[in-house]
């Protein structure tokens, strides 16, 4: 199966733009035009709309595909309530909200056969998955594909970052491939089957409740800069081979914070066209162009967000997704790691590869890192000490890649999480031996 994955991930076609109108054909003719709803759909296909909004949203919130499908989606037996496994959705009650600073190692190796979705596990969150607000962190370890199954979301979107590992990613639109440096990010509702295209795969979720992510306004920045639209690529029209389109499929649906599933006698997989904006995409991190200060003092990390899930409140987001892309730091006279802050959004920061510029040890590939509302933290003291005697000279910044889920409320961490034998019970220690040095 990998080798098969790794190959087909090789040779994909996308289209390109974030929040485009796009249209794709897997068979030419598919794809009806001068209208939606045809009375009869071409090639004996079912017209199918897909709404990630409510119909009345303002046009450039709005989301909303058609799909043109061998089967209509409402051909299938109801659905049964199945174990949640390790997956967790807000609200989030079982522990106390914790104002402590928490660092987790990475996920231990999971059981032989884990898939994608049998490895997720969820460290924690906020909101309520049932009124649209807040969001989930979750992890995920996989040592299998899926196979005869697919996953779909309607709590909310998926954003997948992979750590470890390359992802072959077949949704009812077609097929993104997503390794480590990359996101995936899947739509609310849209079904989709993981297959690996290594012997393992490791990585974070962020389950975004509230508003679709967006690319965020620029302001004084002007036309240009940070993620560019263009460089979102989102996938080709493609359908299911002959053999699996008529196979038995298990389609588990996350739906109110539970997992309910159903054995259709076909592969939901099965759109031949379509066209609309509530698609997926897969970004290169490495494509994010970095801002920073060329003259003195590090800027507020908002410069490196990626997406934003807007709320109520201009500027308050509801999630953020930042990354810490290679970039140069020349600021004269300036303390050049991120500085000492406490911050009324909370951090949730994970780590892709390399190292993290404000942390010496203890911050690992695959690890994470939970700093809640104006919990105090910054730079270790083996990092402040190197950094305050540094020679200033230009320096460039490419041996690690990290990422940050911010978010406008409290992290809650579960019980699996607060307990966790890969949680690091001595974090705090890193801020040990910042000892005084003003003298009156």
């Amino acid at each position: 199966m990998s080798e098969q994955a790794r190959k087909t991930a090789e040779g994909l076609e996308y289209l390109t733009g974030f929040g485009n109108e796009h249209s794709s054909e897997a068979v030419p003719g598919a794809l009806p035009l001068g209208r939606n709803s045809p009375q009869r759909a071409p090639l004996g296909l079912y017209a199918e709309q897909l709404s990630g909004s409510a119909f009345t949203e303002p046009r450039t919130h709005n989301r909303r595909s058609w799909l043109y499908r061998i089967r209509p989606s409402a051909a299938h037996p109801p659905f049964t309530r199945i174990d949640n496994g390790a997956v967790r959705t807000g609200p989030f009650t079982e522990m106390a909200a914790d104002p402590n600073r928490l660092r987790w190692n990475p996920l231990p190796e999971p059981a032989p056969g884990t898939d994608f979705l049998a490895g997720l596990w969820t460290l924690g969150g906020n909101g309520d998955a049932t009124q649209r607000t807040g969001m989930a962190i979750h992890l995920y370890a996989a040592n299998a594909s899926m196979a005869d199954r697919v996953f779909s979301d309607s709590d909310g979107e998926l954003l997948i970052v992979p750590e470890r590992g390359g992802l072959l990613l077949r949704t009812e639109f077609g097929l993104l491939g997503a390794g480590p440096g990359e996101v995936a990010l899947i739509p609310r509702g849209v079904r989709f089957r993981v297959e690996l295209l290594g012997d393992d795969a490791r990585g974070y979720v962020c389950e975004n409740y509230g508003q679709p992510f967006e690319l965020p306004n620029l302001g004084p920045i002007g036309a240009n800069g940070l993620a560019a639209a263009r460089d979102f690529r989102a996938p080709v029209a493609a359908y299911e081979t002959p053999d699996l389109l008529d196979r038995p499929t298990e389609v588990v649906n996350k739906f109110c914070g539970n997992l309910w599933s159903a054995t259709y006698d076909h592969s939901p997989l099965d759109v031949v066209a379509w066209h609309g904006t509530h698609v997926p995409y897969v970004y290169d991190l490495r494509r994010f162009n970095v801002l920073g200060s060329i003259s003195y003092d590090h800027p507020d990390p908002s410069i490196f967000t990626v997406l934003t899930s807007p709320s109520d409140t201009p500027g308050l987001a509801g999630v953020d997704f930042v990354v810490f892309a290679p970039r140069w730091l020349v600021g004269e006279d300036t303390f050049r790691p991120p500085y000492f802050h406490r911050n009324v959004m909370s951090e949730y920061m994970g780590l892709i590869e390399g190292a993290y510029d404000a942390k010496a040890e203890g911050f690992v590939p695959g690890g994470g890192s939970l700093h809640n509302m104006m919990s105090a933290h910054g730079p270790d003291r083996e990092t402040f000490d190197r950094a305050s005697a540094a020679e200033l000279k230009p320096q460039k910044i490419d041996d690690g890649l990290a990422f940050m889920f911010e978010t406008r409320w409290p992290i809650t961490a579960t019980a699996q999480a607060a307990g966790a034998d890969h949680l690091q019970r001595g974090y705090d220690d890193v801020w040990q031996g910042l000892q005084r040095h003003f003298r009156a």
